[in-house]
């Protein structure tokens, strides 16, 4: 579908979850960075898990992230749309954001999801991790505001003239020339890993 750069997508014909389709950004990341504080601070504290080992478990709930990110923005949000509760609910999940990338209000879950996922994210990494949940988690939900912040930055303002110009230039990649490519967002570490960087020639 072509993008356009102006307007928004009605999801709901209920007025109430249309209403609750929308968010500002800085609430779900607010979320995540609490939730990482939080979660890091009770672990330390509490005496689940020390300085040292929380530092590692940080950066390993991280790097998980980071492929997560990968792997659902492949394999779960561009999930081929073969029926039409498949086109539904790809549409819904992200064809939305591709059809308005620009529509700020709908770049990050809304609050009551935010909170949501952080809990059951919680649970999940208990049950797998035990004592060094409290670690994982921090690293992971930071990882998940770091993504929301260079995902918003990268829509809604010009690329930087440094650097840091790689991550719009990949991300333009996957919205403007091919959506089959250049699936991460705050890395691009797993498109190197498994294949899909965008060539030279369609740079």
């Amino acid at each position: 579908m072509k993008p356009k750069h102006k307007g928004s997508a009605q999801l709901f014909k209920n007025p109430v979850l249309e209403r609750l389709s929308h968010t500002h950004i800085a609430l779900p990341t607010s979320i995540f960075i609490i939730t990482a504080g939080v979660s890091l601070y009770y672990g330390i504290t509490q005496g689940f898990t020390t300085g040292l080992a929380a530092f590692g478990q940080f950066l390993g709930g991280w790097f998980l992230f980071t492929f997560v990110e990968y792997a659902m923005h492949r394999y779960l949000y561009h999930i081929p749309a073969t029926t039409p509760g498949r086109i539904k609910f790809q549409y819904t999940m992200h064809g939305v954001h591709h059809e308005y990338p620009k529509d700020k209000t709908r770049l990050a879950m809304p609050p009551i999801v935010t909170v949501f996922v952080a809990s059951l994210l919680f649970f999940l990494f208990r049950f797998i991790f035990g004592s060094a949940a409290f670690g994982v988690l921090a690293g992971f939900v930071f990882g998940y505001a770091l993504y929301l912040f260079v995902h918003y930055a990268i829509h809604m303002y010009a690329p930087p003239k440094n650097f840091l110009k790689v991550w719009w230039t990949h991300h333009a990649q996957h919205h403007y020339r091919q959506d089959e490519i250049a699936f991460g967002v705050s890395s691009t570490l797993w498109d190197h890993i498994i294949g899909t960087m965008p060539s030279k020639a369609k740079k």
